[in-house]
């Protein structure tokens, strides 16, 4: 019997069905069984009404249990709904990364148990490992705009990094043995701050501040000098304070010691990243410059082909504060500076500069050109096209992956806030040359 009912309307239905006769017995004997089936229709507007007023009755609870996580939900689904690539690149700039490597650099997760070659493609997260061999070396830049180098045979364990919007931003790592050189911007927040600590000590340094921090193994001791800008270093309950040209020797166990030494000197030219095109490279001059040191009365210019100076084309000892070095091939170049001394104590090693050297291309000129840029906080995305197979430069960074149409896409290292110039180079394999040039200010 079949039932249902529509609207006011009511019927019913009756089925019977009959089992096919077997032959061995009679028909009498034989039974017809009925099969019996009811059903109700239920329209979709039905269901998708039950379904909201479920969802009602959840809100409203939550509402009234929790405002505030309510807020919080509701202002989340919103910004992703306006936005869905923002939270997958404000993530992703969270995160510290890689924006040099030279030599044999180990990364090691820390949720993984193997040790892995590092990449421009690495990003780096609270408690992983980075490793460097006896000539290597790594620049790890983080979403502050502080920058870690890991010098040679270093270990070190990134221990925090705190980059949230609109809060000051906690960034450290810890040295297990080896040297980290580190630099930091001009934070957005008073409270934000960068350390390095080794077996027992900590220092923290200040805004627009450098400073070494060397963990001797063999002598049992830390070396931590300022060069510029201020820093505190603690050990247990005692601090002591660093200005520029200070430095403080810890041994394990022992009363901290404190120095003067000789201040490394400030580089002026060629600028951190520049392009330098001329028409003859190895007939041309490069003139390097940087200012004075108190005492000092000599200085020693470095040229290399690598970050690390494992391979130094030009060694020079200079009088003064500026000389022109010719003999150089296009390619890109490293160089920095040292002080001595009447005594001749010398200074520690200045910032390590890059340029990049291009021969100006006299047969035929080249495609290239800049479509967009987009600010991403402090990282600008570059997008442009060049000839397929061509070379890229942009602000001394080589672009990894340029398409086969000759389409680029390149994110450059994170920038202080003001005004900068954006420089990409181009080289086909005609011997063209091309560059561009883009003004970006970056705001505070």
């Amino acid at each position: 019997m079949l039932d249902w009912k529509v609207g006011a309307f009511k019927a019913q239905l009756t089925v019977t069905t009959q089992a096919p006769i077997d032959p061995k017995f009679a028909p009498a004997h034989q039974k017809a069984p009925r099969v019996e089936v009811y059903w109700k229709a239920v329209t979709y507007k039905t269901v998708i009404g039950y379904v909201l007023l479920a969802l009602a009755i959840v809100s409203a609870g939550l509402y009234l249990a929790k405002p505030d996580l309510y807020q919080v939900l509701i202002k989340k689904l919103m910004e992703k709904a306006s936005d869905p690539e923002n939270g997958s690149v404000a993530a992703d700039q969270r995160h510290a990364k890689f924006v040099n490597l030279d030599g044999k650099v180990q990364v090691k997760k820390v949720s993984s148990v193997q040790w892995v070659e590092a990449d421009y493609r690495t990003v780096l997260d609270k408690g992983d490992l980075v490793q460097t061999g006896s000539e290597a070396n790594a620049r790890i830049t983080f979403a502050d705009g502080t920058i870690y180098t890991v010098k040679p045979d270093t270990l070190v364990t990134v221990e925090e990094n705190t980059t949230e919007s609109n809060k000051p931003t906690s960034v450290a790592v810890r040295i297990s043995t080896g040297q980290v050189d580190l630099v930091t911007p001009n934070f957005s927040s008073p409270d934000s701050k960068a350390a390095v600590s080794t077996e027992d000590a900590n220092a923290q340094l200040r805004s627009n501040s450098r400073m070494a921090v060397k963990n001797d193994r063999e002598k049992k001791e830390s070396e931590i000098v300022v060069s510029a800008g201020s820093a505190q270093v603690q050990r247990g309950a005692e601090k002591i304070d660093l200005a520029p040209r200070e430095k403080i020797t810890i041994p394990n166990g022992g009363p901290i010691q404190k120095s003067n030494v000789l201040g490394p000197p400030e580089l002026v030219a060629p600028l951190n990243l520049a392009p330098i095109v001329v028409e003859n490279p190895k007939t041309s001059p490069v003139r390097f410059e940087w200012n004075p040191v108190q005492d000092a009365v000599s200085y020693t210019l470095r040229i290399s082909t690598t970050a690390m100076f494992t391979k130094t084309v030009k060694e020079a000892p200079v009088r003064g504060t500026a000389v022109e070095i010719t003999g150089l091939d296009p390619g890109d170049y490293f160089w920095n500076v040292t002080a001595t001394d009447g005594k001749k104590q010398t200074s520690e090693v200045s910032e390590n500069f890059k340029f990049t050297l291009v021969a100006q291309g006299k047969a035929q000129a080249m495609l290239l050109e800049i479509d967009a840029t987009q600010l991403h906080g402090h990282v600008v995305e570059i997008v442009g096209h060049t000839e397929p197979g061509a070379a890229l430069i942009v602000n001394g960074q080589s672009v990894p992956n340029v398409a086969p149409d000759g389409a680029f896409r390149h994110f450059t290292e994170p920038l202080d806030p003001g005004q900068h110039t954006i420089s990409v180079i181009g080289s086909n394999r005609r011997g063209g040359t091309a560059m561009k040039q883009v003004p970006i200010v970056v705001p505070k």
